[in-house]
């Protein structure tokens, strides 16, 4: 069942429909999340990388998305592999499609393609080898279908069928590394990569090798991630720094706010203040994280850089 908000003010109006896939399709597709957005002014997010590949398949509008050290691209669907740094999203404020989060596993399922080359990039998913049938040249077709029903919910029933039949044509995952995968995302990232791979029976170097190729990241690398994403989750909870660095296994709080800063390009304390007085908010529209109940997103003035910490935003 699809839960719908939506609201309008003078700002302009928003909607937003979030669904579970059918069981069948779970764990490997995570989430799925519509939106229409038909804002006055334009709009950007602050991305923080998170355990998940996530694919927007866009009816309206395009996101400018950029990356330190990476070249920008405006799309209007999306396919961003596993990531270690954030990312700026930017819109006009008219944006409307659904955004389907898949573990990693589940991506390479799908496009059949070596997770590592699209690690820390975006591209158009049309460019990535898919199996989505007769029915549908393309994910642009599919994104029009999707746009052409009536409701939220019919539109996640068909994304229901097309991921049903598309997993059964793709490339099979490797069940250890789903088991890798489950375990480190378990802990929250803290378990020694030797013992990772013992759990599996691989040595460290065929974990690390499958990890690229079916995750994108390494171990340690997608260790990293879900460590910093409990930490955020544990912060926005109302944990203190020093509290949240002890419980996600950092050595101290300056470790933790070293890899905060490293991966999202702000301090725990620029990214909590920004998520409480974001720049610019509707009310009672959601703050847009993609997973629910973590702290994944921050809304941030659009025009500045993609390096937060050096925008000044966090005001």
């Amino acid at each position: 069942m699809a839960v719908i908000r939506a609201g309008q003010g003078p700002g302009g109006s928003w909607e937003t429909a979030v669904a579970a896939p059918h069981p069948r399709l779970r764990p490997g597709v995570i989430s799925y999340r519509g939106m229409r957005l038909a804002l006055s002014r334009p709009r950007a997010r602050l991305e923080a990388p998170i355990g998940a590949a996530t694919l927007l398949l866009g009816f309206e509008g395009a996101v400018r998305i950029s990356r330190v050290g990476r070249e920008s691209a405006t799309l209007g669907s999306v396919f961003c592999g596993p990531t270690t740094t954030a990312a700026l999203g930017e819109h006009s404020g008219r944006l409307a499609g659904v955004e389907v989060l898949l573990t990693p596993w589940a991506a390479f399922t799908l496009f059949g393609t070596a997770q590592h080359e699209l690690a820390d990039r975006v591209v158009d998913p049309d460019e990535l080898p898919h199996a989505l049938g007769s029915r549908w040249a393309g994910i642009g077709e599919l994104a029009a279908a999707l746009a052409a029903l009536p409701t939220w919910s019919a539109r996640f029933g068909l994304l229901d069928e097309v991921f049903t039949r598309w997993t059964a044509a793709g490339t099979p995952s490797s069940a250890r590394v789903e088991r890798a995968w489950s375990e480190l995302v378990r802990h929250g990232g803290a378990v020694p990569v030797p013992r990772l791979a013992d759990e599996v029976g691989w040595s460290v170097r065929q974990l690390e090798n499958r990890f690229r190729e079916q995750i994108g990241l390494g171990p340690k690398a997608a260790a990293r991630v879900l460590r910093l994403q409990r930490a955020r989750r544990l912060l926005a909870a109302g944990r203190g720094q020093a509290e949240t660095a002890a419980v996600c296994g950092f050595y101290d709080q300056a470790h933790l706010s070293g890899e905060f800063r490293a991966m999202t390009g702000c301090t725990p304390g620029q990214f909590m203040v920004g998520r409480a007085r974001p720049p610019v908010a509707l009310p009672g529209m959601p703050a847009g994280d993609r997973m629910t109940g973590e702290a994944t997103s921050l809304l941030v003035a659009p025009g500045g850089g993609a390096d937060f910490s050096k925008t000044g935003r966090a005001r």
